[in-house]
């Protein structure tokens, strides 16, 4: 009987690993970056549900109706606005199977986020700095374009091989599971109960600042309000910073980057009326 000598097999798992790095390929919208993505669609978005289900057993969910109201009016009207940038770009298949479902929760922790499979999350601590519905759209745009962009599954796929190496999919998933799950709660800003948070690198905060407001204008909103809300975020003084600063940071870079894509972003403002 044959066998690999320990070289070979070396070899045959390095090979093996680079045609499913490859196959695992993935093109950013607006940038047309290529990224690594070797978490299927449907195994992000289960694991999506299951960390939203387990996120708001936990949580209280806010009775102020009117913010309520504007929360799930701005989602839908920027979900909209996906939907159709989605069909016009030939990527709908990225938002397929998605339950949007968007909710306001109690905690004065100045956050949100947005997971696979459209569960986006609003902390009442983070309306003193969006203000109305313009801010609102900053951030939800700004949320679902991380999603639309696929960076959860770019950095959950960065971190699988550096934890897991060549096993990330045929035994991370299915054979480490809460490890898998936790891993998955940290990428998506969900780690704060485990005492780490995985910030965006700036080249996923400049995308998603460019993809977000394109579908915020393209909803209707002023995609100009934006660097108000960052301004505001910016100027929180004391100790504690706001989580979603932290993970989002601002700075004269990024604003430059808002401001020099800024004309293009318009375009799209008047583009369904």
């Amino acid at each position: 009987m044959n066998t690999l000598c320990p070289p070979a097999k070396a070899s045959l798992k390095v090979i093996l690993l680079i045609l499913l790095i490859i196959s695992g390929c993935a093109v950013v919208p607006i940038t047309d970056r290529k990224q690594m993505t070797l978490v299927s669609d449907q195994q992000m978005i289960a694991m999506g549900l299951t960390a939203y289900n387990d996120f708001i057993s936990r949580s209280i969910i806010s009775d102020d109706r009117t913010n309520t109201l504007l929360v799930e009016k701005v989602g839908r009207d920027i979900v909209r606005a996906v939907e159709v940038y989605c069909t016009e770009h030939n990527i709908s298949d990225r938002i397929s199977g998605f339950d949007w479902e968007f909710s306001l929760v109690e905690d004065k922790t100045a956050n949100a986020f947005c997971l696979p499979g459209g569960k986006v999350v609003i902390y009442t601590g983070l309306l003193k700095y969006t203000k109305d519905g313009n801010g609102l759209a900053v951030v939800i745009g700004h949320e679902i374009a991380h999603l639309i962009a696929k960076h959860g599954n770019e950095r959950m796929s960065q971190q699988l091989l550096k934890q897991f190496g060549g096993l990330a999919l045929s035994l991370a998933i299915s054979k480490k599971p809460q490890e898998t799950q936790n891993l998955f709660n940290i990428v998506y800003e969900l780690g704060s109960t485990l005492g780490v948070i995985l910030p965006y690198s700036r080249l996923h905060e400049l995308e998603a600042d460019k993809l977000g407001l394109i579908f915020m204008s393209l909803a209707g909103y002023d995609p100009n309000a934006s660097f108000a809300f960052w301004q505001r975020m910016s100027e929180t003084h004391g100790s504690s910073i706001p989580v979603f600063l932290s993970t989002h940071p601002a700075d004269s870079k990024r604003m430059m980057a808002i401001r020099k894509a800024m004309p293009e972003i318009l375009r799209y403002r008047y583009l369904r009326r």
